[in-house]
């Protein structure tokens, strides 16, 4: 299953992630958001609005985790938020797969197509952005149960955003 977006300005992108956060944080297994889209697309303002609308935000400084591949936020629940951009052609190391599998904390993954799809969570959620001529278009695919209800948990509020 699918739901497409229009978001037309980056406050809308922050609210999608103020509102992903709310619905993540309250599942006793969140599934894993995996981001593509090109550089400007709105990824990290996404993982910034996500971040700052959790429990110990103040002391998170969200930024793109482009160098350091990895930053992990002090937020409850936590969230490792991972860039594999630097990592075209080669590997992660284990820090993503124990990510993927440790159930107190959300994954966060920009530039997911650098991870061949075999590798990807069973459950997750995929957040394809799409060029468009006014603000951002965005497609959120669901993987798995989890990640499905996350979607049916946002439909009813699609145009809020």
């Amino acid at each position: 299953m699918s739901l497409t977006l229009h978001l037309p300005d980056s406050e809308a992108t922050v609210a999608l992630g103020r509102a992903l956060a709310s619905i993540l944080s309250r599942m006793d297994t969140p599934p894993a958001l995996l981001l593509q889209g090109d550089l400007g697309s709105g990824k990290t303002t996404l993982v910034r609005g996500f971040v700052e609308s959790l429990p110990g935000a103040e002391s998170a400084e969200v930024s793109s985790p482009s160098f350091n591949i990895c930053n992990l936020y002090p937020t409850t629940p936590g969230v490792a938020h991972f860039d594999l951009y630097r990592l075209e052609g080669m590997e992660p190391d284990d820090a993503l797969f124990d990510a993927f599998e440790d159930p107190d904390t959300i994954t966060i993954v920009e530039w997911i197509q650098y991870l061949p799809k075999e590798m990807w969570p069973e459950d997750a959620l995929f957040l394809e952005w799409t060029p468009s001529d006014t603000g951002r278009s965005l497609v959120l695919h669901a993987m798995g149960g989890a990640a499905q209800s996350v979607l049916d948990a946002l439909r009813p509020n699609e145009n809020r955003f």
